[in-house]
Parts: structure tokens; sequence; C-alpha cells
């Protein structure tokens, strides 16, 4: 299977050198490029690559800012001459971070996570219905969470913080797997960050970009990134 890959960075020789650095792996099906945030947003949309590989330091918007304005999330591997913005890049679930110039045998490495977090990824799922419970395992400590009672999923890292009463138990799944296998109908994808239980919002605001903020029953506040606040409108009747 082909891995369909959308290479953005500001810079037409880093795109061509890394072009050339990809077309050993055959599985990496390079679909597009983009020179900026702008032009990349609607690649993404448009094309929905599986994978990006992304420049943080670009005109205009960077790479983190891109990545907040998506509806659709790829699996990102960050490729930067700047060492300082590894921790962050990791805290928006990046599978990697590559520094330039661009060493062959990590790209191999990151390659490889990529190939495996596909593996594990069907495209297509069953919805989960809504009564009914699920294993987690989270060390020693297991749980068999009500569904219904899940007001808040968290990304942390390649885990998922489920909130339901005061637990707060740890799934190895990304939030791109969970959104395909929980309803609709109850379950809303606020960020590249969060999802939320809609039948636990106690409170929505609006906020100086557009954007909006919910307020859930327990008094935690939740961003809604700006593009996902279009669709949460909509959604709600707002």
């Amino acid at each position: 299977m082909n891995i369909q890959t959308l290479l953005v960075d500001d810079e037409p020789l880093a795109i061509a050198e890394f072009q050339s650095m990809l077309a050993k792996y055959a599985d990496i099906e390079i679909i597009g490029t983009a020179e900026n945030a702008a032009i990349a947003l609607e690649k993404i949309e448009t094309l929905q690559p599986q994978l990006l590989f992304l420049d943080i330091h670009m005109p205009g918007k960077s790479g983190f800012d891109l990545l907040e304005e998506l509806d659709y999330s790829p699996l990102v591997i960050f490729v930067t001459a700047y060492d300082e913005y590894a921790i962050k890049a990791f805290e928006v679930n990046a599978l990697d971070y590559l520094l330039k110039p661009i060493n062959s045998k990590r790209l191999e490495e990151a390659i490889e996570k990529i190939r495996k977090q596909l593996s594990l990824e069907p495209v297509k799922s069953p919805k989960v219905p809504i009564d009914k419970r699920i294993f987690i395992k989270d060390g020693e400590a297991c749980f068999f969470v009500p569904l219904s009672e899940v007001f808040l999923i968290e990304n942390v890292g390649n885990y998922a913080r489920f909130y339901y009463q005061k637990n707060k138990p740890l799934l190895h799944k990304s939030l791109n797997y969970l959104e395909t296998k929980l309803p609709e109908e109850h379950f809303f994808r606020a960020s590249r960050q969060h999802i939320i239980n809609i039948n636990f919002i106690r409170n929505i605001y609006p906020t100086f970009n557009h954007s909006l903020e919910v307020e859930l029953q327990n008094g935690a506040i939740i961003p809604i990134s700006q593009r996902q606040s279009v669709k949460f409108k909509e959604l709600m009747g707002l």
C-alpha cells in the first residue's frame, strides 16, 4: 500500500533534495508539495494525504499554525533546521522530528514509524455504540469504561487519556484512530488535542478570533479550533 505524502517547505531546493531522498522508498507516494501554510492547507483538505513532512519556519504562518487550522489530520513528521521545537512537536502528536540537513538513517527510522502507525490504524472501522463499555488496561490497573460517561478524550503523545467520573486512564491509541471509532452524534473532534462528548457541554463561549470554547460539566474549558468551530456551529445550530 502506497503512503500518500505531501511535502511542505518554503525552500524549493529543500523540497527537491527531500524528493530525491524519498525516491528510494517505493511505498512513499508524493502527491504534492507546498511552499507555505496557505497552499498546504488547501492541498491537505483537497488531497487528504496520509503523511505530512512539514517545515516549521515558513513565511506567514508556521507549521504549528497550519496544524491548528486543519479539519483533516494526517500523520506528521516535522523537518526543520531548528532543534528547539522538538518538545512542542511531540505535544501536537508528531510522529518524528528530523533536523536539516536530513540524515538518511534518521529518515529511514521515521519511515518505519509511519509504516507501523498506519498498520495499526485502519482507514475504515465500525463505530462503537454509545451504550457499550470499552476495556482499557493502564499499567497494572484495568478499567471497563462506559462510553456514555466519557466526557473528554485528550491527546497525550501516542496515547489518549479518557476522562470519565473521577478516572482518567490512558489508552495506547491516537485521536485519529478513535475518531473513526466513536459515534459522531455524541463525540466531536474539537482540535488535534481533544475530543469532547457534546452531551457534557455546560456552556459555549465565543472567542476573539471567531473560534469557540466549551465549558464541560466538570468545569473544564476546552478550546475549539477555528475551522472546527465552523463545523460545531452547524452541528449545534448556532
